[in-house]
């Protein structure tokens, strides 16, 4: 992780969110968390920083990890006993991360999506290119009566020198979440730096952790022990929606 932020000895900043819509701490689905106990101690982490709802996003992608709710429900079933052995009643759901690949299209034409509460469902590009037909499915999802949300906008370096792109998108009724793990510099100066520009132009709608392992958990708690943090914070609360959507 850079180290780009001057830490000075504080209270942590206040989220200024308490839902958390992108996160993989369901127990051994995808390349988050292993175990039942593991997901619990991030849970505890994340419920430290203010969080209290959690809907988790496991990936769904095609070859790499073909998720659906036979594979994710019995996971969610350990996590929740694990949760309720330890005395811990956060509501605790998921929905999924889809990238858009075949085997989204296949799921979307068979209704066998994974929603975020009123219709949202959370997608993702491929880190090499935009898709092709990203405007087409922006508006066939709005049609269908879904409301995309895309995942990390900031991580997608194909963006870096096209910044108007992101308005295009946005203004054709394409969320975007950021990751708190990119303000916290955990991905690169460059994450960190389109973030910042999204957050400037008013278009960061949902601020997910992106919550994998342990090390992102000590990313996000130096981060909030920063000024920057604090800044952060302040200018998001006047965009994001979390809370008014999903709390």
């Amino acid at each position: 992780m850079f180290n780009i932020f001057k830490k000075k000895p504080s209270t942590p900043a206040e989220l200024c969110f308490n839902v958390d819509i992108h996160c993989h701490i369901v127990p051994g689905v995808d390349d988050g968390s292993p175990d039942a106990a593991h997901s619990a101690d991030l849970i505890e982490r994340m419920q430290r920083w203010g969080i209290k709802r959690i809907i988790a996003s496991p990936h769904v992608t095609q070859y790499t990890f073909e998720n659906s709710s036979e594979t994710i429900e019995p996971a969610m079933q350990q996590l929740q006993s694990e949760l309720s052995a330890r005395g811990n009643a956060i509501p605790v759901g998921h929905s999924a991360e889809y990238r858009i690949d075949e085997l989204f299209m296949e799921r979307l034409e068979k209704n066998e999506l994974m929603l975020l509460p009123d219709n949202f469902i959370l997608i993702e590009n491929s880190f090499m290119q935009e898709p092709w037909n990203l405007d087409q499915l922006v508006f066939d999802l709005q049609v269908r009566g879904f409301k995309p949300i895309l995942a990390h906008p900031e991580r997608y370096s194909y963006y870096n020198n096209k910044k108007e792109r992101y308005g295009e998108l946005h203004r054709a009724g394409l969320a975007f979440q950021i990751n708190l793990l990119s303000l916290a510099g955990n991905y690169g100066k460059m994450e960190r730096k389109i973030a910042e520009y999204l957050m400037s132009e008013g278009m960061v709608d949902f601020v997910g952790t992106d919550l994998h392992r342990t090390s992102h958990a000590d990313a996000i708690d130096a981060y909030l022990l920063t000024q920057q943090a604090r800044k952060d914070m302040d200018i998001l609360s006047r965009t994001v929606r979390n809370n008014k959507v999903f709390l």
